[in-house]
């Protein structure tokens, strides 16, 4: 999976979060989960805390939960929560005035546009258990365990 994108981030560790049933993970913990610092995981889960999914207690024994049961979290709440979309929602002009560019730029956005609404409508439909149920199923397959859970 990416992990440049703060998409792909939450979604990892979110999946981690739900595997601890209630436990807290600290932002360090969170971080070596995916690799990157602690501070882009606090920036990352600041909107998600906003949005309801997560909650933060500062401490000894702190740290981030979920918010509510991971069957309650869809994948389109992150994504909104976040501000990002898995699909690009349009291409960027590189020769302006041309008309070829301008008709293919154009074309494209709209099949962009209609794409990211079928994205969405099936994001809203499957939730971090539902992700977590298929760690579990790959886990079960392939024998290996989760990471930092």
């Amino acid at each position: 999976m990416k992990r440049n994108d703060r998409l792909s981030v939450a979604l990892h560790v979110l999946l981690h979060m739900a595997e601890r049933n209630g436990a807290p993970m600290t932002s360090a913990e969170m971080a070596a989960c995916v690799e990157t610092n602690p501070v882009v995981i606090r920036r990352t889960f600041a909107g998600l805390r906003e949005a309801g999914i997560v909650t933060s207690d500062k401490g000894h024994g702190g740290g981030w939960r979920l918010a509510r049961p991971a069957a309650d979290i869809a994948l389109a709440d992150v994504q909104r929560a976040l501000g990002e979309s898995i699909v690009p929602l349009s291409l960027r002009e590189e020769s302006p005035g041309c008309l070829v560019e301008r008709a293919v730029v154009e074309a494209v956005d709209d099949a962009l546009r209609e794409a990211e609404k079928v994205v969405e409508a099936r994001l809203a439909r499957l939730s971090l258990a539902d992700l977590a149920h298929r760690v579990q199923h790959i886990s079960a397959v392939t024998g290996h365990k989760l990471k930092g859970a």
